[in-house]
């Protein structure tokens, strides 16, 4: 008998295949299939994956695209494009689950701020396929976010707690532009812990979790960013571990309820 997909969703996840060109970052990819982390996530509740186009295969998203054609209606994808993307190539991809484009700001592999018209080039063509725009990006670059978005249009999604590490002041200028993107209807993603710097359980960033949880509501999605691509094969955090601070935040029903519906942004 088949086993029926579990209803919960890691909503920040990445497929790998070491035979892959893959462009200069912080890490070289290995095999890193859809089967594994379904594995992993299902045994936990969650039958459901956001794909996030990794940043070391930039534009060529054909291995994740291939990863969501297993199974069109199960899974979601992100992707990274540049300005040759076809309508046609949009339809497809819209047809596979994808439903959102990404920003990178952080990563050495990244598109940068020179990238940033590419926003603006886009917008009307996401705008038509109901897409959102991801970003990951320091809390300092939160502020020019905003603006972009402004009157935009496009819904706001931003990776690994918007950049709000341990050390961002309760009073700095980022909490400005936060709020100000929470306002325009911004999704913010419980994820990447250690990418703020912080280490296991990660309870130094519980107080910013509390605080932005907040502003954003309901509009809370989690992911594990599974296979954390900062480690070493021999030195992975634990998956429960990038679950743990989020119960610690919200409470244990709070929580759960989080990751077991479909966000509205993947529907």
């Amino acid at each position: 008998m088949t086993e029926s997909v579990a209803d919960g969703w890691d909503c920040h996840v990445h497929v790998f295949d070491a035979s892959l060109k893959s462009h200069g970052g912080h890490y070289k990819p290995v095999d890193r299939t859809l089967a594994e982390i379904e594995t992993i996530g299902q045994a936990r509740g969650l039958g459901h994956l956001v794909l996030i186009q990794p940043s070391v295969y930039g534009t060529d998203n054909s291995l994740m695209l291939s990863a969501l054609a297993v199974d069109p209606c199960r899974h979601r994808g992100v992707v990274v494009l540049g300005d040759d993307t076809t309508d046609a190539e949009l339809d497809g991809m819209h047809a596979l689950g994808v439903r959102g484009v990404r920003f990178n700001l952080v990563s050495p592999a990244g598109q940068g701020v020179a990238q940033m018209p590419l926003f603006t080039a886009l917008a009307p063509r996401l705008r038509r396929r109901g897409w959102h725009v991801q970003w990951y990006n320091s809390a300092a670059e939160l502020p020019k976010i905003a603006e972009l978005h402004r009157n935009s249009g496009l819904t706001c999604v931003l990776d690994h707690l918007a950049g709000f590490s341990a050390d961002v002041a309760s009073d700095d200028l980022a909490w400005q532009a936060i709020e100000d993107l929470a306002g325009q209807g911004a999704w913010l993603k419980l994820s990447g812990w250690y990418r703020l710097d912080a280490k296991p359980p990660y309870t130094e960033l519980v107080p910013q979790i509390r605080r932005l949880a907040g502003m954003f509501g309901v509009r809370l999605v989690w992911g594990s960013d599974w296979p954390h691509t900062m480690f070493s094969a021999d030195s992975l955090p634990s998956y429960e571990s990038t679950w743990a601070p989020v119960v610690e935040a919200l409470g244990c029903e709070a929580a759960e309820v989080l990751r077991m519906r479909q966000p509205a942004i993947y529907a």
